[in-house]
């Protein structure tokens, strides 16, 4: 008997944000990704009113939810009737307080040595800011932070 392998399984980075829609419009444009459009199923939602008219937003012109967006890879699949990703995804929620303290978890953007300056100055033309440069026997990369002071590295 042959055991079948487990499939992988979809996932979501949920970051906290003050505007999510800012926040997923600089990740979208950071690492090529598509902001997902949810618009279709907010619309339904309103239309049986599952859904209140505070809890949405204007968004690059159709209709999305107030306090979350994600954007996703654009290879991968997305459920045509939600708008929703099926695959590597962030979504940003918002939340009342801001950040505070360091990052238990962040993302590595891989850029390689060649390209990583060029990376750099387009992340801070898109809003990032740099931290520090950090040269180690293990590697180099720059640490920079997101609009919203979340922590993230350029290898």
């Amino acid at each position: 008997m042959t055991t079948q392998a487990p499939a992988p399984l979809h996932w979501k980075l949920v970051i906290d944000a003050a505007d999510p829609h800012t926040q997923a419009d600089f990740w979208a444009a950071a690492l090529h990704y598509t902001a997902e459009d949810n618009s279709a199923l907010v619309e339904r939602l309103l239309s049986v009113g599952a859904l209140s008219g505070e809890a949405t937003v204007e968004y690059h012109g159709r209709a999305a939810f107030r306090d979350l967006i994600a954007v996703r890879h654009p290879d991968d699949p997305y459920d045509q009737q939600t708008g929703t990703g099926l695959g590597r995804r962030l979504l940003f929620q918002r939340v009342p307080e801001s950040k505070t303290v360091k990052n238990r978890l962040h993302l590595d953007l891989h850029a390689g040595p060649d390209r990583r300056t060029e990376e750099v100055t387009r992340l801070q033309v898109l809003g990032a800011r740099v931290l520090r440069e950090v040269k180690e026997p293990s590697g180099q990369w720059v640490l920079m932070a997101d609009p919203e002071g979340n922590e993230f590295c350029v290898h």
